[in-house]
């Protein structure tokens, strides 16, 4: 019976529709009528076997809704598949493609039918879903992805009609099929498994992104480098802080100093539409800047601009610059949200100066176990900056990070208190202002050393929340995930970092995430693989060699798995005991005792 009185539930909505159904309607109705009677048939089925219920159709439309996330994704799977192998098997122009916007939400009940925003994102959903597509809020991502044995991707926040909060998205990393199982239900669980083109984030759907190449230091002068870097990395934070497209990593723009690749071939490596270029020249108080924006997929100028100003006015030009940018990227951009989001300006420009200096000897860092001069004349600049400026909160985060690089690569001789001046320069960053990126990555990192997984992925998706382009905080999410046992969201996060940032001085590190948690899900083959791309980087790291050999043990390669363990070993002489293990590696880790098993598979013989 109808519900009569309007009320509030929880539902799961399914909002699907007919790619270029009115171009069809116009070329042939009678045959574009009878193809759609046909997909209505199959995608009806697929939701009335899954238990849901159609309550909206108009034409090439349907809404269904269900009691339960985990029966409408495998409707929407079960019927994209069908429709595939329907489109298989007959003529080009008779072929039809749905698009799937999945949402999990409050709805209204009214009579038969639903309404508000818990439909309305599933109806957005489904237009920036692919041709062939399901795209998902990460509400009803977070409800299915551990029960369901599906790979999916981030796609970042989107902006939606009439909808006051930028929604969250991931879609299926889509596989055959018209050749897969149809997914079925085995406990909580699909028995059909997707094949994943491993780490390579599908371009569909995808908002396009921006890179901006270092400028030039036009100065004279080798010593202003570090200042031209400054405006372009300055520039890029600018731009991440619209939170309306992505932008590349400054570690990835970066590689492409001073080489002759032509801009198609670097937008192609980046993954990145549009190219921003630029020049500094800085002369006693005067600094001119000059940029272009490209588009690299057109091979056409979008816009240029040149800024003759005063080094006061320094602040007013990068926030000029990303404006201009930003709006012949996304044009629907409000004034009132880059307003949200601006950065506190530093309040000294000598002490800006000196956080610039300090930057630079930061990225120039060796990344090897050894004492390093740059980071230590990266933290003397940050020092300098906050005694100059001491409401600069970037240079108190990077303090945190330079602590940190001091633990991870055991130059402190003193790790307690290294750790607690990590925390201390964090919190205080984030005091100076709550929403700094950094900072927030800062103090996950620090709960992550601490065995605290939980708090410091909470903390790593703050710091995305602030700055969705920002790469190595979707890295210390992974990391965050897979040891807490999240192992899809690892995946996601990993996959997400390399999107970001492709080309990362720190790209050996990137794997971390996806090699622990393809480990956990028992996915050796492609544990592995991540394994191997970590050892490419860093060959003779002990951490690394010891969870390929537990790899191999759990593959059984037995040859290769002793080779790996003896190598292991060779670095790790005071590995005796399991608990010796367990202290060496992340506390409270649920990948400890898996890897510690796959070690004795591999022949390690642990002292009881």
């Amino acid at each position: 019976m109808a519900e009569t009185t309007p009320r509030r539930k929880l539902a799961a909505i399914l909002a699907a529709d007919v790619v270029g159904f009115s171009k069809m309607m116009g070329e042939n109705e009678d045959q574009t009528l009878q193809n759609l009677k046909s997909c209505r048939a199959l995608t009806d089925k697929a939701i009335a076997e899954n238990h849901g219920r159609i309550f909206g159709s108009a034409g090439d439309s349907v809404i269904a809704e269900f009691a339960s996330p985990v029966d409408a994704m495998i409707a929407a799977v079960d019927f994209q598949k069908n429709i595939a192998s329907r489109n298989e098997a007959i003529s080009a122009e008779n072929k039809m493609q749905f698009r799937v916007g999945l949402n999990l939400g409050d709805v209204i009940v009214e009579g038969d039918n639903l309404y508000g925003d818990g439909v309305n994102i599933a109806a957005r959903l489904e237009a920036s879903a692919e041709p062939g597509g399901i795209t998902l809020s990460s509400k009803f991502h977070d409800e299915i992805y551990r029960k369901l044995d599906l790979s999916f991707v981030s796609t970042g926040s989107q902006e939606m009609k009439n909808i006051s909060e930028p929604v969250a998205t991931y879609k299926i990393e889509f596989f055959n099929l018209h050749k897969g199982k149809s997914p079925v239900k085995d406990g909580d669980e699909l028995t059909s498994k997707p094949s994943e083109e491993r780490f390579k984030v599908p371009e569909a759907s995808k908002p396009p992104a921006i890179a901006a190449l270092p400028f030039a230091n036009m100065s004279g002068d080798t010593e202003q480098e570090y200042f031209a870097d400054g405006i372009t990395e300055d520039i890029i934070t600018n731009l991440s802080l619209w939170r309306t497209f992505p932008v590349i990593s400054r570690n990835s723009s970066f590689a492409y100093r001073d080489k002759s690749s032509n801009l198609k071939q670097v937008a192609d490596e980046l993954g990145a539409r549009y190219i921003l270029e630029g020049s500094v020249r800085k002369s006693g108080n005067r600094v001119r800047i000059t940029a272009q924006l490209i588009d690299a997929g057109e091979d056409h100028h979008l816009w240029s601009e040149k800024w003759d100003r005063t080094l006061e006015d320094i602040f007013d030009v990068q926030d000029e610059v990303s404006e201009a940018i930003a709006r012949r990227v996304a044009p629907s951009i409000t004034g009132h949200e880059q307003i949200k989001l601006t950065r506190k300006r530093p309040e000294n420009f000598s002490g800006w100066e000196e956080y610039l200096q300090g930057l630079n000897s930061f990225h120039g860092r060796q990344r090897t176990d050894h004492e390093d001069p740059k980071l230590a004349e990266a933290r003397e600049h940050f020092e300098r900056a906050i005694n100059l400026d001491p409401t600069l909160s970037d240079a108190h985060s990077y303090i945190a990070f330079c602590c940190f690089f001091e633990l991870v690569h055991q130059i402190t001789k003193d790790s307690k208190n290294t750790r607690q001046a990590m925390l201390n320069s964090a919190q205080h960053a984030l005091a100076l202002n709550p929403e700094d990126p950094v900072a927030l990555g800062a103090i996950a990192s620090y709960h992550m050393f601490s065995g605290d997984y939980a708090t410091s992925r909470d903390y790593a998706k703050q710091a995305i929340k602030f700055n969705p382009s920002f790469a190595i905080n979707y890295y210390r999410l992974s990391l965050a995930l897979v040891h807490y046992g999240e192992f899809q969201g690892a995946v996601d996060a990993s996959l997400k970092t390399f999107e970001l940032s492709p080309v990362d001085p720190e790209l050996g590190d990137f794997y971390t995430g996806l090699c622990l948690a393809y480990l956990g899900q028992e996915k050796y083959e492609e544990s592995l693989e991540a394994a191997d791309k970590m050892i490419q980087h860093y060959p003779d790291r002990g951490s690394i060699l010891g969870v390929r050999a537990s790899i191999l043990g759990h593959l059984n390669q037995e040859l290769e798995g002793t080779i790996a363990l003896n190598r292991y070993l060779s670095l790790r002489p005071n590995l005796k005991t399991r608990d010796n293990y367990r202290n060496s590696f992340l506390p409270n880790s649920v990948l400890s005792e898996t890897i510690i098993e796959g070690l004795i598979k591999a022949g390690w013989k642990p002292e009881e």
